[in-house]
C-alpha cells in the first residue's frame, strides 16, 4: 500500500473521529447540574430564591426551612421586623433563643434542633426591639426516607445527555475498523523471511 494512500486512509479515519470525539469531550467537560439538598439536610445559610420579594418595609414575619427537619439538624431563618437594621430574637422549644442579625435588607440566622426535640409542631416565635412579634411553626420528625429518584436509567449517566453520541460514535467506529482493515490486508504479507 503506497504512502500516499496510507495517509488518506488514516485523514478520512481522524475526519469521521474528530468531530464524534470533540462532541464527547463538550459533553463530559460540561459541568453537572447543581443538585437540589435532600430533605432534612442540614441547611447551608438561607437559600436564594431568584425573584424572591424583599420584604415591604415595616412588614413583620418569620420563616424557617427546611420544615420538616430532623433533631440534630440545621434550619435557616428568615424575619423582618420594622427596623431590619437592628437584631432581633427567634425564640423555640425545638432550638432555644437565637439572634437574627441583618442582611440584605431582612434579619437571617441558622439554628439547630437539639438532640433530644421529640417529634412535633414547634413555635417558632419573632421578638423585634420595638415589641413587635410575628410566629409561624416548625415541624420536627423522627427520620425521613430520602427520595429514590427517578427511574431513568444508564444508571449514572442518567444526567449526562449523550444519546447524540450514540450514532457519529458507531459511525466512527465502523470507518475506523474498515480502515484498519484495509491497511491490514494490503501490507505485504513474508516478505522479509529469512
Amino acid at each position: 500500500m503506497s504512502i500516499t494512500l496510507q495517509r488518506t486512509a488514516l485523514a478520512i479515519t481522524f475526519g469521521a473521529l474528530g468531530p464524534a470525539l470533540l462532541g464527547a469531550g463538550a459533553a463530559l467537560a460540561a459541568p453537572p447540574p447543581a443538585a437540589a439538598p435532600a430533605p432534612g439536610e442540614p441547611a447551608q445559610g438561607w437559600p436564594e430564591q431568584p425573584g424572591e420579594p424583599q420584604p415591604a418595609p415595616g412588614v413583620v414575619f418569620v420563616e424557617v426551612r427546611p420544615s420538616p427537619v430532623q433533631p440534630g439538624y440545621l434550619v435557616g431563618i428568615r424575619a423582618s421586623c420594622r427596623d431590619n437594621s437592628i437584631p432581633a430574637t427567634a425564640v423555640s422549644d425545638a432550638f432555644g433563643r437565637v439572634q437574627v442579625h441583618p442582611q440584605r435588607g431582612e434579619l437571617t440566622a441558622s439554628a439547630e434542633v437539639r438532640e433530644r426535640t421529640r417529634p412535633g409542631n414547634y413555635r417558632v416565635k419573632l421578638e423585634c426591639r420595638d415589641g413587635a412579634t410575628a410566629s409561624t411553626m416548625l415541624q420536627v420528625v423522627k427520620s425521613m426516607k430520602p427520595s429514590p429518584g427517578p427511574h431513568t436509567g444508564f444508571g449514572g449517566a442518567a444526567g449526562a445527555n449523550l444519546t447524540g453520541l450514540l450514532v457519529p460514535g458507531g459511525l466512527a467506529l465502523t470507518i475506523a475498523g474498515a480502515t484498519v482493515g484495509i491497511i491490514a490486508a494490503r501490507r505485504p504479507r513474508g516478505a522479509a523471511r529469512g
